[in-house]
């Protein structure tokens, strides 16, 4: 947990501001749980931990987590569609997603934040952990650099295929975005720019001089100017609190 939180951008991110001490004893709802790591880490901290995805793997994986781990409070499976919920107004604490919001249109994205704001307690909190993209020109760029699983642009036909696969919509990453959309159902709105230096690490060769480099990156960081930072994070926490 101590490498995740200081090494891992998602992690790192999802975990700022002593998140891991806050949630013991807090009641949790996590949206999109996937492979239910993070719920089942949240749960090893204490924490009374709901898990929602569509799919009914999820659920499975959920269970044999119960079997083989005692926590203080067994994770609860939420299955089905997260705005068919049925769950009562004002049952939790936190509401956190994970990599979960950039892959809704935006409709269907403000009627998730909706939903979250009615699902938190008046003093609740939600906590998502998203892609940055605050720079056009930084945009344009990536998409000519080859990472793992996506081409480079400069290969046409084989960037063209990927995008036509790309199960990610065609919209807004931006952090004036989310905030935006954060006002229309909280009083309370901020994002957290992650990975400005972190990101030079796809730059060099897997192994500890890497997690150092990403290490100490994520750390220093925080010092850069606003407005760089912003402009060129990865990465960003955004935080809504007091839903109106």
């Amino acid at each position: 947990m101590e490498n995740a939180t200081t090494t891992e951008t998602s992690w790192f991110g999802l975990y700022k501001h002593d998140f891991r001490n806050r949630i013991k004893g807090k009641k949790i709802l996590e949206m999109g749980c996937g492979d239910c790591t993070n719920a089942a880490v949240m749960a090893a901290l204490g924490a009374n931990v709901y898990a929602n995805d569509i799919a009914a793997s999820s659920g499975d994986i959920v269970k044999r987590v119960n079997e083989n781990f005692e926590f203080n409070y067994p994770i609860k499976f939420v299955e089905g569609d997260f705005l068919k919920n049925e769950l009562p107004a004002g049952s939790f604490d936190f509401v956190v997603g994970k990599a979960f919001l950039h892959h809704l249109t935006l409709p269907v994205e403000e009627l998730f934040v909706k939903e979250t704001a009615r699902l938190l307690k008046d003093d609740g909190e939600a906590r998502f952990f998203e892609p940055a993209v605050n720079s056009k020109l930084l945009d344009d760029l990536r998409w000519y650099i080859p990472v793992k699983g996506r081409p480079s642009k400069f290969n046409k036909r084989d960037f063209a295929k990927w995008k036509e696969e790309d199960p990610h919509p065609d919209r807004s990453f931006s952090s004036r975005h989310w905030e935006k959309l954060g006002h229309k159902f909280f009083s309370e709105v901020s994002t957290h720019p992650v990975g400005t230096l972190e990101r030079f690490s796809r730059l060099m060769k897997w192994g500890k001089k890497r997690e150092e480099f990403r290490r100490k990156a994520l750390r220093a960081e925080v010092w850069l100017p606003a407005v760089l930072n912003r402009s060129f994070s990865r990465s960003q926490l955004i935080v809504y609190s007091k839903p109106l």
